[in-house]
């Protein structure tokens, strides 16, 4: 079989779609789950600050804050009260600020 015969179809996005694709809001957060056991504790804190500077990455993307420099530590921490985190570090504004960098 040919491999053009095997390519699936990929669905429109918002950008190349010739109407609005609609987006299913409000959005449901997936279900937490126990992190592992047995391991040492500075790995748990930097997993928890990842989880929080992707949050507050997405945050940043969502609200129209596209390039790292827009995204000064007051910006990162007001973006955060809005969504409901405590105020990031300055490490954790740092993070925020490397995967904006890195995501393009």
């Amino acid at each position: 079989m040919p491999a053009a015969a095997l390519k699936r179809k990929t669905l429109p996005t918002q950008s190349t779609a010739k109407r609005a694709v609609l987006l299913d809001t409000p959005y449901a957060p997936v279900a937490k789950r126990p992190l592992p056991p047995g391991r040492p504790r500075e790995w748990y804190v930097t997993h928890n600050r990842r989880l929080k500077a992707m949050r507050l990455a997405i945050a940043l993307l969502d609200s129209g804050v596209y390039l790292p420099n827009q995204a000064r530590n007051e910006t990162i921490r007001s973006t955060a009260e809005q969504i409901g985190v405590h105020p990031p570090s300055d490490t954790t504004c740092h993070m925020v600020r490397a995967l904006m960098r890195y995501a393009r």
